[in-house]
């Protein structure tokens, strides 16, 4: 039996949507959600696997002008992860209207010269005919070649005619992953995801940007318990009183979340040590940025 199997780089601005399609299509969670940008710093691979195809779905970081390191670092591997990619998949938001940001994303599209396909996010949001209609016509005048295709990720609807069409757009192939691996992420790497995907959750505008989480230790114990030393950094003392809140209160909060999303995404049961760490100008730290996966 021929099998087909290949890389789809999901490009788009921040927050329309795109780690909430990869984790609909991967069927688990392998990429944190969030309304905040810069939320996807790494470009994360979530794989879905079928009798005979592999989708290897590659959420870029969204695209921005590049402000300091941390951001031309994501701008960069947007870059690359593009055009090493077999297909590529363009992401809109039907709540937002067409700006000079996906311009750019649609023109960058275009240059490399991969099969594409566009996808209108959010539908679900509209309230009218109409208003799905004015949507996708703004979204076809961005005249990136190939099919458009108007999706729910956070309901599913759609979603299963879309994964058909990039399937039939791969090419033949054997799997680049054992079917049962869901994300080539390293274990650290996904569950510093986690703990800061409930940073982001609870920090809102008090902490735009400045917090990244690095594992320090996993040691897993006789009695089967997962023992994970975890700090997360703030750039200044003030984002670090946000983070530790009034007696500990949002740093323990933070805490309890994200062990909970951690043995819900292991399957076992996790002591997680959490602490807060201030470190001045971290996005601009080469080095740090090294260590955190952020390449």
């Amino acid at each position: 039996m021929s099998t087909r199997s290949g890389f789809v780089a999901l490009a788009g601005r921040p927050n329309v949507g795109k780690s909430t399609l990869v984790n609909r299509v991967v069927g688990e969670k392998v990429a944190i959600v969030s309304d905040k940008p810069q939320t996807t710093r790494r470009a994360i691979r979530g794989v879905a696997t079928h009798a005979d195809w592999q989708l290897v779905l590659v959420d870029l970081p969204g695209v921005q002008r590049p402000r300091d390191p941390l951001t031309e670092r994501m701008q960069q591997r947007m870059q690359r992860e593009l055009a090493d990619s077999d297909v590529a998949l363009f992401v809109l938001n039907a709540e937002q209207q067409i700006g000079p940001g996906d311009r750019f994303i649609a023109q960058a599209i275009r240059e490399v010269g991969l099969p594409a396909v566009t996808v209108l996010n959010k539908v679900d949001k509209l309230r009218s005919r109409p208003q799905v209609a004015a949507a996708l016509e703004a979204a076809a005048a961005l005249d990136v070649q190939g099919d458009l295709f108007p999706v729910s990720a956070r309901t599913g609807a759609w979603v299963p005619e879309l994964v058909e069409h990039l399937v039939a757009l791969l090419p033949e192939g054997p799997f680049f992953y054992p079917p049962d691996e869901r994300t080539d992420l390293s274990e650290s790497v996904r569950l510093a995801e986690l703990i800061l995907e409930q940073v982001l959750l609870r920090t809102r505008e008090e902490l735009p940007h400045a917090a990244e989480v690095e594992i320090d230790e996993i040691e897993e114990r006789d009695d089967g318990l997962l023992v994970i030393a975890a700090r997360v950094w703030a750039e200044t003392e003030s984002q670090k009183a946000i983070l530790i809140g009034a007696g500990g209160k949002m740093v323990r909060a933070i805490g309890t979340a994200a062990r909970r999303e951690i043995e819900a995404a292991l399957g076992r049961r996790v002591h997680l040590d959490l602490s807060v760490r201030v470190r001045k100008g971290w996005r601009r730290d080469e080095a740090l940025l090294d260590r955190l996966g952020i390449d």
